[in-house]
């Protein structure tokens, strides 16, 4: 069983990873951070607790993630990525969360003083709130924890907010730089590969008419109104990359990416290179101490990727 405590902004292919992680024997949600991002944190915590209650979950920890990135800018919204309560054209119902106890950053500390060498922290959002613990508690108590496991940067690819910048990276660079300085055993899912974790249309209407699960009524409606936003961004494209997806599905499955060892900086306040993702790709790097060094995500298995996706939505029961 992995122990994991997941940091989140949903957020469409947020949502489709909780959705895939609440649903997997192999996981144990120890917490679930939902904070500011492709939502605000007010409407982040609305989705995360109407997705637990659409499961018949109680007893996971809702924990209130940050308003705003380190840098102190205002935060822009994707409406029109991920609909206005990020959840497409579903939404939540009022007072989703009625009579939940929503608790504040103090859970995630407890959570990872008790659990350890045995948990492991996903970030699919933006990365304030890991970079919060970091300062809040320092790396020593942080890096007890068995691995880290984040989704942001491009690499040798364009981003997808600007020319050279992903979106969890760009939105907090200063957040991003601190985390990949302090953290170790990070493994990042850049752009390279979460742009080839596609699905299709006929994929989704499969999952729609054969799981059994309880979000299997979510399926289309968020994919169709993703895929269609993916569709005037990257005309001709023939699915949409959900990106949150591969790293919760790569956890469990390890052999699915390729990945390499390096130090990885992020840009935090270039005119036009803010957020940019940095690693020496040269065949012989600058050499680096160990304790330096990320593990890129570079390659994807996609048939197997995919295999495993399909598998995990079709089950019927929900496992925690």
């Amino acid at each position: 069983m992995r122990k994991v405590l997941i940091l989140l902004d949903p957020g469409i292919d947020d949502s489709l990873a909780l959705m895939y992680i609440l649903m997997h024997p192999e996981y144990k949600v120890l917490g679930i951070v939902a904070s500011y991002g492709n939502v605000t944190k007010q409407q982040a915590i609305e989705n995360v607790a109407y997705l637990l209650d659409l499961a018949g979950i109680k007893d996971i920890p809702i924990i209130a993630g940050v308003t705003g990135p380190l840098t102190g800018e205002l935060v822009p919204y994707y409406p029109e990525i991920h609909g206005e309560e990020g959840l497409g054209p579903i939404k939540p119902p009022p007072n989703v969360y009625a009579g939940q106890e929503v608790f504040d950053v103090d859970k995630a500390r407890e959570i990872i003083e008790k659990h350890g060498n045995e948990l492991t922290i996903v970030n699919l959002g933006r990365l304030s709130d890991l970079a919060m613990l970091y300062i809040l508690y320092g790396p020593e108590f942080m890096n007890q924890v068995k691995e880290i496991y984040l989704m942001g940067g491009a690499f040798l690819v364009p981003g997808n907010v600007t020319p050279v910048a992903e979106a969890n990276f760009f939105a907090d660079p200063i957040a991003a730089d601190l985390v990949l300085e302090k953290a170790e055993r990070v493994t990042i899912f850049p752009l390279n590969v979460t742009n080839k974790a596609l699905l299709t249309p006929e994929i989704v209407e499969y999952l729609t008419e054969n799981s059994k699960s309880s979000y299997a009524f979510l399926f289309e409606p968020i994919f169709d109104y993703y895929f269609n936003a993916y569709r005037k961004l990257i005309p001709g494209i023939q699915g949409a990359p959900i990106h949150d997806l591969l790293v919760v599905s790569a956890l469990a499955n390890p052999e699915i990416v390729k990945t390499l060892r390096r130090r990885v900086r992020v840009d935090p306040k270039g005119e036009i290179t803010k957020g940019v993702s940095i690693a020496d790709f040269r065949p012989l790097p600058n050499e680096e101490s160990a304790e330096t060094l990320d593990s890129i995500a570079m390659e994807i298995d996609y048939p197997a990727f995919l295999e495993d996706v399909v598998g995990i939505f079709l089950r019927g029961q929900i496992e925690q």
